[in-house]
Formats: structure tokens, sequence, C-alpha cells
């Protein structure tokens, strides 16, 4: 188990050319070649030679290559050339460490969502799910220069940690539709935001008296109801081809009702998919070390790093 790794190097492999015993780096959680098709076009999340059974190579993760996970004292990482992210100076990234631990996944992940939702200079976003993706998801639609962030959940304290830093918020356990819920916010637009994105996945679910109980398909359904025509919505909630515990036969094989023909008629676009966390990590890693964010702090991240993980 454990996909988010950040640790110090203290044994290289013979063929490491530029990596020391001593540096601290980040591992990016999708393992990638750097050297098939996909690889070079920069989809590191569906990297073609790390995962025998399809595309895309996790730690930790089932059916995702079988490599050992990270929640262990020491970790061997493959094709360390490519995919470890150095920190520049080692006494600067201990000062930011619970930061740049995020470098990992979680705030490439959520940055991803928004960029794939069209998160720009002046636009408004709502951000489905208010879980430590949705937050960083949040915390980068503003770094993306978003007017206005909207984010909605279930859980009044998620919401609060949304509002500590900017973000206005929507309590799904209201009755009510979310674009009526997200007109009280944008009375001059009626509730209809430029972009969303979807930080839930397959086990959404529903809202008002029905948030009890799990409901595939409604944040999907929701997103579409209250983008624009034009919009973009960014998914990088998890969706699985198999779902045993799923509400039904057809959930369990990821099979979900969704209203696409309302998608297809806004001219929706969506992106889905493993964020590929080498697109991105460098700049979100200068952002942080120049202080443009305080990306721990947005999503309450308190974890205290391991010393000594082995990266080889």
């Amino acid at each position: 188990m454990g996909h988010e790794i950040t640790g110090e190097v203290v044994e290289v492999g013979e063929d490491c050319e530029t990596l020391s015993v001593g540096d601290i780096c980040s591992v990016p959680f999708n393992i990638a070649c750097g050297r098939c098709a996909a690889c070079k076009r920069g989809d590191t999340g569906v990297c073609l030679r790390t995962n025998p059974a399809r595309p895309g190579a996790a730690y930790g993760y089932v059916d995702m290559g079988g490599w050992i996970g990270g929640q262990s004292e020491y970790v061997m990482v493959p094709y360390a050339d490519f995919n470890l992210l150095k920190f520049p100076d080692s006494d600067q990234a201990l000062e930011k460490i619970k930061d740049l631990t995020l470098l990992s996944d979680i705030f490439p992940t959520g940055f991803h969502g928004a960029v794939q939702a069209g998160t720009g200079p002046g636009s408004i976003v709502y951000i489905a799910g208010a879980g430590p993706v949705g937050l960083a998801s949040a915390a980068s639609a503003q770094l993306l220069g978003a007017a206005c962030v909207i984010v909605g959940d279930v859980i009044p304290e998620r919401l609060e940690q949304a509002r500590s830093f900017g973000c206005e918020t929507v309590d799904l356990r209201r009755e009510g539709s979310l674009q009526d819920m997200l007109a009280e916010i944008l009375p001059n637009s009626g509730g209809i935001v430029d972009g969303a994105v979807d930080c839930v996945g397959f086990e959404a679910r529903g809202t008002g008296a029905a948030s009890a109980g799990e409901v595939p398909a409604q944040v999907l359904n929701d997103l579409m109801s209250v983008v624009r025509e034009g919009g973009k919505i960014g998914i990088p909630g998890l969706y699985v081809t198999e779902d045993p515990g799923g509400v039904d036969n057809a959930a369990q094989f990821g099979n979900l009702s969704l209203r696409i023909g309302l998608g297809w008629s806004k001219s929706h676009e969506f992106g889905t998919g493993q964020c590929p966390v080498m697109k991105y990590h460098k700049s979100l890693m200068n952002a942080i070390l120049y202080d443009k964010i305080k990306i721990a702090d947005a999503v309450s991240e308190r974890s205290e790093p391991r010393a000594h993980p082995l990266i080889n």
C-alpha cells in the first residue's frame, strides 16, 4: 500500500546518473518508463511499459502493475532518473516539506482537474467534493486566476476548510437542485459556471434527503446541468471498470446512468483519467518554493514525513 511518496535517497542503482545519496525527492504516484510513445507525449499516467495488464502503473495499487507500495521505511523507485523530482535545496525542502509532499499526487491531481475544466483568469469554477483532492483543486483554481471558486460537499468540516482559504461553499445536504444553490451565490448567471471539476468519483452520494446513499452518476449529471454551453468538465475523481460493491449490476461494471445527451447538446468537453504528475510537478514545486501557494494549509495536511525512504 501507499502511492504518495517523498523521501531521501539512501542508495542509487548503477544505472542512475542524475541522483546522489542525500537528495530529497518527490516520487510521482504513476510510474513511467520515459521511453514509450505515451511517455514521450507527456502522458506518463498511461505508460505502456510499466503495467502488463493495461496502460498506467502506480505504487501499491490494485491492478496497477504489481509495484510495491510506499507505506514503508524504504521503497525502490524504477526509472529513477526520469521519474524523480529532486528538490534543489535540501534545507529549504525540509522547511516546506508538508507542502512538497503533496507533489506526489494530491496537488498535481487537483491542479490537473482545474486545468481540464478550462480554469483561467476571471473564470467561475465549481468543485464537487471537498476532500484533499477537491481542496487542492480549489486552491489550484485560485492559483490559475479564477475569480470565484465554489466547493460542494455534504460534510460541514470540509466546507469550513474550503472557506478558510476564500472559497464559496454549497452544502449538498440541502434540498433543491445544484443550480438553484449556485444561483444564490451567482445570481447574475442563474447558477451557471464556466467549468467544473469532479473530485468525488464512482462512490458519489446523492444530495438532499438522498445524501446518505450511493448514486454513482450524481456528480457527473449535476456538473452537466450547471456548466455553461461550450464549457469544460475535469474528472480527476476515480471511476473504475469494476466495482463489486456497486449499488446495482450496471454500477458493478462501471456502467452509469449518465445524461450524456445534455452534455452533448451543450458541447461540453470532458477530461478524464490519471493525472500525468510529471507534466505539472516541477512548476508546482516552484509555486511552493516561491510562496505562491500554501497547499498544505489548504488541504489541512498534518502528517509527519518519514525520514529515510530508499529511492533507487
